[in-house]
């Protein structure tokens, strides 16, 4: 068995904060769990084996107490923060795809570098932050929910009370919009194209 570096867990903190309210939108409930997590590192330090890294194995503990305050929170959502006023996005998906329903040449998606390699690199992660902060907050919500804290979908309609369908298209969207994001912005050789 190992410790963990104090230092090292502390400099986790500003990543943290930000995972943290990406998925409460809330900065003082970011603020508590992410103390909270911190402390019971330290407290359990010495289970800590060294199997993962450090940054792993904290945010495993943060991501639990996030699904644990999720789980335990009111669930009451306001009808405006699930619609995005400057959503033109049906209008956007339209210019995705010829009348047929097939691609359009400039809007096909592109062959992406090889996706293991690229989720271990820093600058994917660096990207990908971007581009997800540049989601609407309810759809980055409801895309972390499902993809990083494991929430199916009957649990995410049940926490932020939604219908079935319309956690779909938030999904849906969340993830073209997330596409199109890295595509400009993610390692796009030029005339590449699936």
């Amino acid at each position: 068995m190992q410790g963990i570096n104090t230092e090292a867990l502390l400099s986790l903190r500003a990543d943290m904060l930000r995972f943290a309210y990406l998925q409460l939108r809330n900065r003082e409930t970011s603020e508590d769990l992410v103390q909270d997590s911190i402390e019971a590192a330290l407290r359990h330090s010495l289970s800590f084996a060294g199997r993962s890294t450090l940054k792993t194995w904290v945010f495993a503990i943060l991501r639990n107490r996030i699904i644990d305050h999720l789980r335990q929170a009111p669930r009451t959502v306001t009808m405006s923060s699930l619609v995005d006023d400057n959503d033109d996005w049906q209008e956007r998906l339209e210019t995705l795809f010829n009348e047929r329903g097939a691609w359009r040449e400039a809007s096909r998606p592109v062959a992406w570098p090889n996706p293991e390699e690229s989720m271990r690199t820093q600058q994917f992660w660096i990207v990908f932050e971007a581009c997800l902060d540049h989601l609407p907050a309810n759809t980055s919500r409801v895309f972390m929910m499902r993809e990083f804290l494991g929430f199916d979908s009957d649990e995410i309609c049940t926490q932020l009370g939604i219908t079935t369908s319309n956690c779909h298209v938030i999904l849906h969207r969340a993830r073209l919009k997330l596409r199109g994001c890295m595509d400009s912005g993610w390692g796009r050789p030029e005339g590449s194209t699936c």
